[in-house]
């Protein structure tokens, strides 16, 4: 047990909210209401490692958030051959980040866990999210209610794993590095960047790929529950 720590603070895309099923289904909708002529099972074999790819970029600052939400669907649509101009990537685009938040399917175990730390600890979140639509997953996913603070990257100017975003969170949660820890899918930006930073982490391997075996690991939520 962790009995040094008061505030956790979690990622909100891949460990609470469920981003690749709710992407899915929202893909789904847009293309049928776009008409686009395609398996959404063979658009989604390209697009999910894409979209990583541009979401690495994104957070080393290397393209804009512009040139993400263009990018992983024009390079999907080049790879599958399929005719498409950017007037209607551009509005699929947009249908696409108007929808995501009408999806609210949460990792199995989320709600149970959260119930869990609630009494005893201070919940936050830590998003590289777009701060509007990481405000509509949160509220319309009925998980506003467990968290005292909410961090994003467009509030801070900077992206985990930058150091930056972590200060600005543990100062709005008024809090210190030391009594804290961060929860997150990933290695890079959730777990390395608050190590780096001097706060402790677990990465939420759901994948159960192999990591350094210094860095603490769940694969189900509710895995938590030997920490705290």
């Amino acid at each position: 047990m962790m009995k040094h720590i008061t505030d956790i603070f979690f990622d909100l895309d891949h460990t609470l909210w469920d981003f690749e099923k709710n992407s899915a289904l929202t893909l789904a909708k847009v293309f049928q209401e776009n008409q686009i002529n395609l398996s959404l099972e063979e658009f989604l074999i390209h697009y999910v490692p894409l979209n990583l790819k541009y979401w690495e970029l994104y957070r080393h600052e290397k393209i804009t958030q512009t040139q993400l939400r263009y990018g992983r669907l024009k390079d999907t649509f080049d790879m599958l051959n399929y005719k498409i101009d950017d007037e209607t990537i551009n509005i699929i685009s947009d249908d696409y980040i108007y929808y995501l938040p009408h999806f609210n399917h949460l990792f199995d175990g989320a709600i149970s866990i959260l119930e869990h730390l609630k009494p005893n600890y201070n919940l936050h979140i830590i998003t590289n999210g777009f701060q509007e639509v990481q405000a509509r997953k949160i509220k319309s996913s009925g998980i506003e209610m467990y968290f005292k603070t909410i961090t994003n990257s467009e509030i801070t100017g900077v992206k985990k794993p930058n150091p930056k975003i972590f200060e600005f969170a543990l100062n709005l949660a008024k809090t210190v590095k030391e009594n804290s820890i961060m929860i997150g899918d990933c290695l890079d930006a959730d777990v390395n960047g608050a190590l780096n930073f001097g706060m402790d982490a677990i990465h939420f391997n759901e994948h159960k790929v192999e990591i350094p075996k210094h860095i603490k690991q769940i694969n189900h939520l509710t895995e938590l529950k030997k920490y705290f």
